[in-house]
């Protein structure tokens, strides 16, 4: 009997994944409970894929062999109750598309720096002459590049909701950045439920294996023993000097695995703040592992460019730096924001709180931060937290409005950064929507 895929969701990773079951010769069904964009509809029309949008008919729904679920639908949807109490099998796109690859895979999740490091490392192994691709939660997804035709190595971003619903999922080499509380809406408000999570990234994996994490970062370290303890482990540092892995000292990057070392002055990389230099370590160490030369590495961490949305420099207008750090969607995104601040900073924060902690970051606003425009439909909570830390806080209705009382407020020599703290969705599509308006109305100054 033919295996009856049906795929709940149809952005890039449900599009994805409907392709390749194509390929794999399986029955396939695509359902979305909203609008499907019309390049994904015209595109499964073309491979005539049916689909269905605004509806999840359950009847068809519940004859799938396996379902493939969008990392965005939690599992309190009613039609994933259905699913659940009919015991069908209900997996990520990661999870179907990595049982039709022979690649090695370099898998990082974390709260924070997930995207940068990623990209980091495909820029290295790309660089190094590697056939390699890039996916997971970031450009094309992985399943539509394993159909496309596969690669030796796919570097992938990977989510907490990607990683629930993996199965066999296994990463040759696996990095955890950092866990800090984030989607906690999405587990049950437990923060141990997360924590699990991301540390089921390891759960497969065995001897041959490494699993990357920041000896600095708390949470990970107080949950340590969640890690499988079959894989190899390697750790990385700013403050401490570790003998296998990678540390600073003296402002240099010092990484040692089996006895073959790479250095490089931090001056040199091309991202800064120590934010930057735990995801270059992270990234340098997964490279190493693959065999990538030194200078290779080197080259690579001097010339990489950093990603729109996340601390991307966008003008400076009469002396004022203004900044565009729009991905910054939970608050230890906004505290890497500010600890890489130099200069006096006017921060447009605000969105939709996902049960944000502001505790967290009051001491670098009060350090660094003269004013707090609000640019959400509810700002109560960041009033709360930041009256008493800054001079100004104030409401702003819309991206042009904020920019404006920003550029107002703002003296020469001072820097404007958005870095909301929030998710975007009550005035804007997605913080790409968010980033892209700020820079516009930043250069219609």
């Amino acid at each position: 009997m033919k295996e009856k895929i049906i795929i709940l969701g149809s952005g890039e990773s449900g599009v994805g994944a409907a392709i390749l079951a194509q390929k794999q010769g399986m029955d396939v069904f695509v359902s979305d409970l909203g609008k499907i964009k019309q390049e994904y509809k015209e595109e499964l029309q073309a491979l005539a894929i049916p689909f269905e949008e605004e509806q999840h008919t359950a009847e068809i729904i519940l004859t799938a062999t396996t379902v493939i679920k969008s990392p965005g639908i939690p599992d309190k949807a009613p039609i994933i109750k259905k699913l659940v109490e009919k015991n069908i099998p209900i997996i990520s796109e990661i999870e179907f598309a990595f049982r039709f690859t022979k690649a090695k895979i370099i898998a990082i999740t974390g709260t924070n720096g997930k995207t940068t490091t990623t990209s980091l490392t495909y820029h290295i192994l790309e660089k190094a002459g590697l056939n390699v691709g890039l996916g997971g939660n970031i450009g094309t997804s992985f399943a539509r590049q394993v159909a496309n035709g596969d690669k030796d190595y796919f570097v992938l971003e990977i989510s907490s909701f990607q990683l629930d619903n993996c199965i066999t999922f296994k990463p040759h080499i696996a990095i955890l950045c950092n866990i800090t509380e984030d989607h906690l809406d999405r587990y049950n408000y437990q923060f141990e439920n997360y924590i699990d999570s991301k540390f089921s990234i390891s759960k497969n994996q065995d001897e041959q294996d490494y699993f990357i994490y920041c000896l600095d970062d708390e949470v990970t370290m107080q949950y340590f023993n969640k890690a499988n303890p079959r894989v190899q482990k390697i750790p990385f540092s700013y403050y401490k000097s570790i003998s296998e892995g990678a540390c600073v000292q003296q402002q240099e990057i010092i990484i040692q695995l089996n006895k073959n070392n790479f250095t490089m002055p931090i001056s040199e990389l091309s991202i800064h703040g120590i934010h930057n230099s735990y995801n270059s370590m992270a990234a340098a160490i997964s490279a190493k592992l693959v065999g990538v030369r030194n200078e290779k590495i080197r080259e690579s961490l001097e010339d990489f460019q950093n990603l729109e949305h996340r601390l991307e420099f966008v003008a400076t207008i009469k002396g004022v730096d203004f900044i565009n750090d729009s991905k910054a969607t939970n608050v230890n995104s906004t505290w890497y924001a500010l600890e890489s601040m130099t200069k006096p900073t006017v921060l447009i924060a605000g969105g939709v709180d996902k049960g944000n902690d502001y505790t967290l970051i009051k001491d670098l606003v009060n350090k660094r931060v003269k004013a707090i425009i609000c640019l959400g439909k509810d700002n109560e909570k960041l009033h709360a937290a930041f009256a008493s830390e800054v001079g100004y806080i104030v409401d702003a209705q819309s991206m042009e409005q904020a920019v404006q009382m920003a550029y107002n407020m703002a003296d020469k020599g001072d820097t404007v950064l958005l870095s909301p703290c929030c998710a975007s969705f009550d005035l804007f599509e997605n913080y790409e929507d968010r980033g892209k308006q700020f820079k516009r109305n930043v250069l219609n100054l």
